[in-house]
């Protein structure tokens, strides 16, 4: 049973660990420019190692590039794995020119939060009117020209109002990076849903494609802050089939026990039915006995460690239903050959001359009759 044990607790860790391991594909790498860590489930240049429509390319000046269907290509400027976003920002620095028709539309990316900002084109003259009127006006530069000034504001404080030189140019929802922005030349903020690695690399994990294909993700490289699963199982077979066999083996002998007892039980009920019902004689009946000399010159006998009598069926005292033990003084009743404890039958001639098994008289010249000599001694002397 123990050896089994052992066979479990090394045989099997040592086969979950030579099982095969998924692959999982990643390939970190970079542009080398800014020292951004491009890793899935971005990919660049169409490698195989990130998950599609996540492609990232570099430019010239080694910066991180990712292109958008329908809004153009972007710098990325930075990418929080663990919180599944990305921050964007205009490679020629005029972000608000490029917000006016910023749409993601076919890409795998959400604005988590947006705020909407309304552009008015100011005439020179009319700059110093607009900007009384509401105080939270920003210029863009990048946007402005000499006799003209574009500002931003947002649309939550805008009512229209202000010189009649300011024209509306419209308004933009922009996917910000903080909600209390109020500038936009600040990064875009964009966040993905999939693939989701959140819980893997908030274990220390790596995410990436299982076997390098598909759309399946896997999670591996996970630091270990115990035993390694398979090592874990082992032990619970190694000792747990020990530990089962056991108690089957408990049990067994349990049961064993009980059913040895009932046995015994049975068979002892079975033995004490074979012998004649002891009836007590009521104290109206005349009483025979034999005197106390007559008991003691039937033999005794000493039982040795080994409780061997002449009859071997002869176990148990026929009066108090006791089986004989070692050191016990029986008596036997020469005519019948049949034996008790000493006590038991002293008492019993003491009251009957019969053998209390087979009812015979042991010895009738010795039988004391207490009814017949009170009798004789009534009677009156007769003279000759």
């Amino acid at each position: 049973m123990y050896a089994s044990g052992l066979f479990f607790l090394i045989f099997v860790p040592s086969f979950v660990l030579s099982q095969k391991t998924t692959a999982v594909h990643h390939c970190p790498s970079s542009c080398g420019g800014s020292g951004l860590s491009v890793q899935f489930p971005f990919r660049l240049n169409q490698s195989r190692c990130g998950y599609p429509r996540f492609d990232l390319s570099c430019n010239s000046q080694r910066q991180t590039i990712l292109t958008l269907p329908l809004s153009g290509s972007f710098v990325v400027q930075n990418i929080d794995y663990a919180a599944q976003a990305i921050y964007l920002n205009d490679g020629g620095n005029c972000l608000p020119s490029r917000l006016l028709n910023f749409k993601l539309d076919g890409s795998p990316f959400r604005a988590p939060s947006r705020k909407n900002f309304t552009l008015v084109n100011c005439s020179s003259d009319a700059v110093l009117a607009a900007r009384a009127a509401m105080p939270t006006l920003l210029e863009i530069q990048c946007m402005s020209g000499g006799d003209y000034t574009v500002m931003s504001v947002q649309s939550q404080f805008y009512g229209g109002h202000g010189s009649h030189a300011c024209d509306e140019i419209g308004t933009v929802s922009v996917p910000l990076m903080w909600q209390f922005t109020s500038d936009l030349h600040e990064d875009v903020r964009l966040a993905w849903r999939e693939p989701d690695c959140k819980s893997c690399l908030a274990r220390g994990g790596t995410c990436g494609l299982r076997n390098g294909s598909g759309l399946e993700i896997a999670c591996t490289n996970v630091p270990s802050t115990g035993l390694p699963r398979s090592a874990k199982y082992g032990i619970i077979i190694g000792l747990g089939i020990p530990a089962l066999l056991c108690l089957i083996g408990l049990g067994g002998y349990v049961c064993g026990l009980i059913s040895t007892y009932i046995r015994r039980r049975h068979r002892r009920e079975e033995t004490n039915t074979d012998f004649p019902t002891v009836i007590v004689v009521p104290r109206s009946f005349a009483m025979m006995g034999l005197d106390g000399p007559t008991i003691e010159s039937y033999p005794k006998t000493l039982l040795s460690a080994s409780r061997r009598l002449p009859k071997p069926s002869d176990n148990t005292c026929p009066i108090c239903l006791c089986e004989y033990q070692p050191e016990e003084v029986l008596r036997t009743i020469p005519e019948c050959d049949h034996y008790f404890h000493a006590d038991c039958i002293d008492e019993w001639l003491k009251m009957n001359a019969t053998c209390p098994l087979c009812r015979n008289t042991p010895d009738e010249s010795t039988l004391v009759t207490p009814s017949v000599a009170s009798r004789s001694s009534s009677l009156p002397s007769t003279s000759t």
